[in-house]
């Protein structure tokens, strides 16, 4: 058996925009490789777009957290294995699974998510006029990025914009791996705690969201209720920010794109899908576990086995995308996996598109001089943590 290679070799990012040097190599040389997990497990990184999707759509995978072994290292060492909490669905395999999402599918397809365009272009332009307000220089991902996607997110949730510093900091605290387990779980039981009341405020005069919705089926305990509030919190902000000021970041680097972009904002959708592959955020926190012997790649995944399967690396696969190291706007992105693939794939993404666009698009109409304020080596990364994003991105115009 080929030597295994360490969970930290493929976490070593260095590069602004590219992901690990050692993906090339294995994806070239053994697509499906032996790696050792931080709690000693001995399973599997898969790093090409088709092994990516295979995994991700074989029932014969697991995503339950009891069994499955993470890839990473939280507040000082490995996470154990444990069961999911009520209500938190993306962890759970069918039929748990599909009970808790199918509430929750209504609220995000492409013609419902469309009905919110007049809000998000709302909370757009509230943004950039703060901006405006400021000078000529700000921090985009603090003062743009993170409060247009949470004027958007939160009031679609049921949470009040207004009442942000009682949960906006969770979601960062909670994914800091170098964090303090004791104040990741204070967060946790701060949001918690603040959901419910909303909770029991949403039960005596419901309003038009989500978590109104959720009481009116009757389907959901509290517990539940309160689990998948705070999921839809966790995933939607810190992902959606995350690619927004990566994203612009990219725009800014590649400026020849970016002047491509302006003089043709009707492209803005082809745009976005391509961000989204470049960029691809969600960098390595997606594992499944065989539940059973079973082929992938050559090679015998033996039962109880965990395989990750890396996103960005299956989005730079030249042999499903051409020249995959370019940022080029005008090319085919059918078939990218940024949002996932199959049963799990990301129940938001029509709003995360539809954020993106309509950010992106405003800032470069309010902004035609918008630019980078530091050299692109300058910008800080955040290379550690389930997404990839900027810890900060200095802007001018």
């Amino acid at each position: 058996m080929t030597e295994a290679i360490s969970y930290e070799d493929a976490w070593a990012r260095t590069d602004k925009f590219e992901p690990p040097a050692l993906f090339e190599e294995l994806r070239r040389e053994r697509p499906l490789a032996r790696m050792t997990y931080p709690d000693g497990h001995v399973g599997w990184i898969a790093t090409s777009h088709e092994l990516v999707r295979q995994v991700l759509g074989d029932p014969r995978f697991s995503h339950n957290l009891e069994i499955g072994h993470f890839p990473v290292t939280k507040y000082g060492g490995p996470v154990p294995q444990f069961p999911a909490m009520p209500g938190m669905f993306i962890h759970m395999d069918p039929p748990e699974q599909t009970r808790f999402r199918k509430l929750l599918t209504k609220e995000f397809t492409s013609r419902g998510v469309a009905r919110l365009a007049p809000v998000i272009e709302a909370a757009a332009a509230e943004q950039i006029a703060e901006l405006r307000s400021r000078g000529s220089s700000a921090d985009l991902l603090e003062e743009f990025a993170k409060p247009f996607v949470l004027r958007v997110l939160a009031p679609l949730i049921g949470l009040p914009y207004s009442e942000r510093d009682r949960f906006a900091d969770a979601p960062a605290v909670m994914n800091d791996p170098f964090g303090d387990a004791q104040a990741s779980m204070a967060a946790f039981q701060q949001v918690g705690a603040f959901i419910h009341e909303i909770i029991a405020g949403k039960k005596a005069e419901p309003g038009d969201d989500i978590i109104s919705r959720l009481i009116a089926s009757g389907e959901l305990t509290d517990e539940e209720l309160g689990n998948i509030t705070a999921l839809l919190l966790f995933a939607g902000f810190e992902t959606t920010e995350g690619a927004l000021a990566v994203g612009t970041f990219a725009l800014l680097h590649h400026t020849e794109q970016l002047a491509a972009l302006r003089a043709d904002p009707s492209k803005i959708d082809e745009a976005v899908e391509e961000i989204l592959r470049y960029v691809t955020v969600n960098q390595y926190e997606i594992f499944r576990t065989a539940l059973e012997d079973l082929e992938l790649g050559g090679e015998t995944v033996k039962k109880g086995e965990t395989v990750t399967v890396s996103l960005p690396a299956a989005n730079r696969d030249p042999a499903k995308f051409g020249c995959p190291a370019d940022l080029d706007l005008g090319r085919d992105t059918a078939g990218h996996v940024a949002f996932g693939y199959g049963v799990h794939q990301c129940l938001g993404q029509n709003l995360a598109r539809l954020q993106l666009k309509i950010g992106l698009l405003a800032l470069i109409e309010a902004f035609p001089g918008l630019r980078l304020a530091v050299p692109a080596d300058e910008v800080p990364l955040r290379t550690k943590g389930s997404v990839f994003s900027v810890k900060s991105l200095p802007v001018s115009w």
